[in-house]
């Protein structure tokens, strides 16, 4: 038996690269592609006989989070993996809660691509592996999720983030400026700035909102 499968995704040069991917395997059979959420329902509603559903996420009508918990309801049978160029917090989260069977990313080889779908048939889930470290991350601090949508648009420079972190480490002034090769006074002109951009007035509400908008 050849699994069935569907890309769904905005960029036909995408599918196309997709559909090359799988055609190097026997056991798959590419059965149709469509532009975005809405286009997908449609030719669903002709033929459910699908096995497996390559989903983008960023896509314009309806997108594939939204799509991956209409097709979960209405066709339980049918696996979806999410294939995106984004491996962002949000989209991760969103999408398990949808329904999504696996979350890859799309410049995965053909070999992973073909393990991937074949483990999410076998009741596994497909994740690459910068994705399932965020999952896991993901479930330890599900607060971080809630907060997403409160996170500030914060710039901070490199040099900035780097005191940061030493002084979430509760390094003194001293120590910060000794390992980074800096004078004091530099540090504390950083610290200054770092205040003024987070709109604090001590270290423990710095680091707090750094983590909080995940900065460190």
């Amino acid at each position: 038996m050849r699994t069935k499968i569907a890309i769904v995704d905005d960029n036909s040069f995408l599918i196309n690269t997709v559909k090359e991917k799988l055609s190097f395997f026997e056991d798959l059979q590419f059965k149709f592609s469509a532009n975005n959420g809405t286009d997908l329902l449609l030719k669903l509603g002709d033929n459910s006989n699908l096995d497996l559903i390559l989903m983008d996420i960023e896509m314009p009508v309806l997108n594939g989070i939204e799509t991956t918990e209409i097709v979960k309801q209405k066709y339980p049978h049918i696996k979806i993996i999410m294939l995106t160029v984004f491996d962002n917090d949000e989209n991760i989260f969103n999408a398990i809660k949808a329904g999504a069977d696996g979350y890859l990313l799309k410049e995965i080889n053909a070999k992973d691509l073909h393990d991937g779908i074949v483990e999410t048939l076998n009741g596994g889930a497909a994740m690459n592996p910068s994705i399932a470290m965020k999952t896991l991350r993901l479930l330890r601090n599900p607060i971080e999720i809630e907060n997403e949508s409160e996170q500030e648009d914060i710039k901070l420079t490199t040099r900035e983030i780097e005191v940061l972190e030493h002084l979430s480490k509760g390094l003194s002034y001293q120590l910060i400026a000794e390992n980074l090769i800096l004078s004091k006074g530099t540090i504390r002109k950083h610290i200054e700035n770092i205040y003024k951009k987070l709109q604090v007035h001590n270290k423990l509400e710095a680091v707090q909102k750094a983590k909080r908008n995940k900065l460190i």
